[in-house]
């Protein structure tokens, strides 16, 4: 039976916030037994603020948390990362509000986790087993979360330009199908959307280094990494935002036009409603494999 991991070594990074431009320097550090993943603001004497939908603050163009006025934002790439990577309790210090972009993908923190190790712990991994479906929609967008007995995600996108149109993600996600299939998608953004943003006070720290940019009619910074590049993002922001669930989850989840607070609408009213899951120290039937199941298809061409 498995059981709950750490990592083994201190490790960190540092990079600009997407959002406010700000340079912040990310430090993973081993944690006990049942801690979660939980960040902790050094800058602020430690304040911890723990990576669990209850914390949920804001989630227009990235997902953030908040306790008690302590704001931890653009949490979803690493939290995807550390999910995937089967990484139960970590502390996650922080010495600004925002988690660095990096070059806008989990890639970066698929290598840190490398370099961190996994250590098991001794203590059952406990599992989120969904047992009856749960969905719901807002307009054209819908989400829902549906028995299985792995971890399968299903992520469609339709944007109006000529390079992404309709893409459509299905895969089993484990530590290898993410690292492989997911993890090195990169966020994006369009040109004619950015002076909206920057007037929110948005993408101040955003650039050609670490997000895909659109114009009307091109990739202004390719080649794309994969012909679906865009779709395969969301799934993976879709991951990022279920970890927000606190334990590993057994069940398929189909999005469809969904985004952050679709995501987090749904962790909300999975745990809100307990005859919808149990929680079950028996790992799925499908755990720690190569890729069992990856579908993708697109419009775009690669050479964009």
């Amino acid at each position: 039976m498995p059981y709950q991991t750490t990592i083994q070594r201190p490790v960190e990074i540092e990079g600009v916030g997407l959002h406010t431009a700000v340079r912040s320097r990310l430090r993973l550090v081993p944690a006990p037994v049942d801690t979660g993943i939980v960040f902790r603001r050094v800058d602020l004497d430690g304040f911890m603020v723990e990576a669990h939908v209850r914390n949920v603050a804001r989630v227009s163009y990235a997902t953030s948390l908040m306790k008690q006025s302590v704001l931890i934002s653009t949490i979803e790439h690493l939290l995807a990362a550390l999910y995937c990577s089967g990484i139960d309790n970590v502390y996650v210090e922080l010495d600004a509000l925002e988690l660095p972009i990096l070059d806008g993908s989990s890639k970066p923190f698929i290598d840190l986790l490398a370099q961190a190790g996994t250590r098991r712990l001794r203590r059952l991994r406990r599992y989120i087993r969904v047992v009856k479906p749960l969905e719901f929609e807002d307009g054209d967008r819908r989400i829902g979360i549906y028995p299985a007995d792995e971890f399968r995600v299903h992520c469609f996108v339709d944007y109006d330009h000529p390079l992404v149109g309709p893409q459509d993600i299905e895969l089993v996600v484990d530590r290898e199908t993410f690292s492989r299939e997911l993890a090195p998608a990169r966020t994006f953004g369009f040109v004619k959307d950015f002076a909206a943003l920057q007037e929110m006070g948005l993408i101040r720290g955003g650039s050609l280094a670490n997000a895909l940019v659109l114009d009307d009619t091109s990739v202004m910074n390719g080649p794309l990494r994969f012909p679906d590049e865009f779709g395969r993002h969301k799934a993976l922001d879709l991951i990022g935002d279920l970890a927000l669930v606190g334990r590993p989850l057994q069940a398929r989840i189909v999005a469809h036009r969904a985004g952050h607070a679709l995501h987090t609408q749904l962790v909300t009213r999975l745990l809100a409603d307990h005859s919808l899951w149990i929680e079950t120290t028996e790992a799925p039937a499908i755990q720690d494999t190569v890729a069992t199941t990856a579908r993708t298809s697109a419009s775009v061409s690669a050479a964009s």
